[in-house]
């Protein structure tokens, strides 16, 4: 394998690592609703992306079934 051919110091490692850094995450405004939620991505509040009901928050009905009961 590849060795340094000198050693790096403890400033010049700290320098580098620096940039990597975490930058806050970009917050839009809900048109419908005026919740902040994240650009590009649907309303996690009411559902609307871009004017439209993409998704209704409605709860879906679920089924139980019984050990008896077969699945087809």
């Amino acid at each position: 394998m590849a060795e340094p051919k000198k050693r790096l110091s403890k400033t010049r490692t700290h320098l580098r690592r620096a940039q990597y850094k975490i930058n806050a995450p970009k917050v839009a405004v809900c048109s419908n609703c005026h919740e902040p939620k994240l650009p590009h991505i649907i309303c996690p509040h009411c559902g609307f992306y871009r004017g439209k009901l993409v998704k209704s928050n409605a709860p879906t009905k679920r089924i139980r079934l019984n050990a008896t009961d077969e699945v087809k």
